[in-house]
């Protein structure tokens, strides 16, 4: 059954929440559901129409899979625990990084976190809490990406034949499947969430594993939450609609201390969209990339390239995994 697309421009926030609350309350019944908090704003509004729908009935947790951005999940916590959401963060860094190892093929690696996330992780939180629904914030585009062959999104199931009941053990409710981005900070905002969610930049499933090209390790990630760190900070008043730093597979020559090194290469993305189908690079001033190449060759150990990304989407996409 096809999905019926609700844009921004014909959203109905209020009656949308009513709609969809009802709907996750009628699809869980009696039932226990959970759903895993990112703080991505996709994520965020699952979340709170979860608990407008369910209460107590819905447990929610942070999933840390060691490749979220620096101090990442205490700070989501944080932010929902003013709200008067508790959540509960797992601890899953070696499942994640176990799964990821010598895996170099893009897809391959989507295929091993999802299956880590969702029969591993999830299997066993599933049997732990006796939930029988997982509420999780699936956005048409995701959907759009994945039957197109473009990407393999992580949250893609029924679109591509595969049954969650029977692959997982439960059933997942998908009440953003109408929407893109901009509809979803929609919603956000008309449920009360703060700015910093709402109008926070999409953050991939993934998360870092999307932005370092080839076998994932600990240490590749480190350096690009480092990276990230920086990036964020330098490009913060960008007015962009996501920034984002890629480490490189291949080492290249560079020279430090009159030595040459051959060191590792970041690329920068600044994306102008509005629902991120389509992209174009952010026009961000020289000085402003001299200075952000600047701080990451002498902050991000072992780095000695930094590259800007200058290429529309399509033909290319707006992560480089």
């Amino acid at each position: 059954m096809p999905i019926v697309e609700i844009t921004a421009n014909e959203l109905d926030v209020e009656k949308f929440i009513k709609d969809k609350t009802t709907e996750i309350s009628e699809a869980a019944g009696d039932d226990t559901a959970i759903n895993a908090l990112s703080g991505g704003v996709d994520s965020s509004t699952v979340t709170l129409l979860g608990h407008k729908a369910l209460g107590e009935k819905l447990k929610t947790y942070f999933i840390d899979n060691g490749l979220m951005r620096k101090d990442e999940p205490q700070e989501v916590v944080s932010i929902f625990s003013k709200m008067g959401v508790n959540v509960e963060i797992i601890d899953a860094r070696k499942e994640f990084f176990a799964a990821l190892k010598d895996i170099d093929d893009p897809e391959k690696k989507r295929e091993a976190i999802t299956q880590t996330f969702y029969k591993k992780v999830f299997g066993r939180l599933v049997k732990e809490s006796g939930a029988r629904h997982l509420l999780q914030g699936t956005i048409l585009t995701d959907v759009d990406e994945t039957v197109a062959g473009i990407k393999r999104q992580h949250n893609v199931f029924e679109q591509l034949g595969i049954d969650p009941q029977e692959t997982f053990g439960y059933k997942i409710i998908e009440p953003l499947l109408q929407l893109r981005k901009d509809g979803v900070r929609k919603v956000a905002e008309g449920l009360g969430l703060p700015e910093v969610i709402f109008n926070r930049p999409p953050f991939p499933g993934p998360a870092l594993a999307a932005r370092v090209i080839g076998a994932v390790t600990p240490e590749d990630v480190e350096l690009v939450r480092q990276a990230t760190v920086i990036m964020e900070e330098v490009l913060g008043s960008v007015n962009s609609f996501q920034n984002m730093a890629i480490l490189h597979k291949d080492r290249v020559t560079g020279m430090r201390n009159n030595m040459r090194e051959f060191g590792r290469q970041i690329e920068i993305r600044s994306w102008e969209s509005t629902d991120a189908r389509t992209a174009t690079p952010m026009r961000v001033d020289y000085e402003t990339l001299f200075y952000l190449a600047d701080r990451i060759t002498k902050e991000v150990q072992g780095v000695v390239s930094v590259t800007y990304h200058i290429a529309k989407k399509p033909p290319s996409t707006m992560e480089a995994v």
